[in-house]
């Protein structure tokens, strides 16, 4: 990966994911395998370090570019936010918010996932911009 800004929002919303799925295990609640017997949303959401190993292998034999992140960071995106947010949420802010002690941790972790979640909609959208750029100059 030779863009420098693009590596280091791979490498900053993979630090972000790791420190909420911690919280995950800290809280103790919305866990699953293989934390627990349970297959949940966890469970799934830890695909994505696979994903980012991959990327990061096949973008320095350059086989994947921005395109692949982008697409990565917008389901991410789109995932945490299913999760998170809306009507049908499985895991509410007052469930990241209540089971900790002090309080204020939880308010920590929720302003954690809200970052989590800023930093995969900027990284898609300077990724989507990226991928454009080299789509354009590959035609031209």
């Amino acid at each position: 990966m030779r863009d420098r800004t693009l590596r280091r929002l791979v490498l900053l919303a993979a630090l972000m994911s790791l420190g909420h799925h911690v919280d995950h295990a800290v809280r103790g609640n919305h866990v699953g395998w293989p934390l627990t017997a349970e297959v949940t949303p966890f469970t799934y959401s830890l695909g994505v370090y696979p994903l980012i190993l991959l990327g990061f292998v096949l973008s320095r034999s350059g086989r994947v570019g921005p395109g692949y992140w982008a697409l990565l960071s917008g389901a991410g995106a789109l995932f945490v936010a299913a999760i998170h947010a809306g009507p049908g949420a499985v895991e509410p802010p007052a469930d990241i918010v209540d089971p900790h002690e002090p309080r204020i941790l939880g308010w920590l972790a929720l302003a954690w996932l809200v970052g989590f979640g800023a930093v995969l909609v900027a990284s898609c959208l300077y990724e989507t911009r990226a991928w454009w750029r080299a789509r354009r100059e590959r035609g031209s």
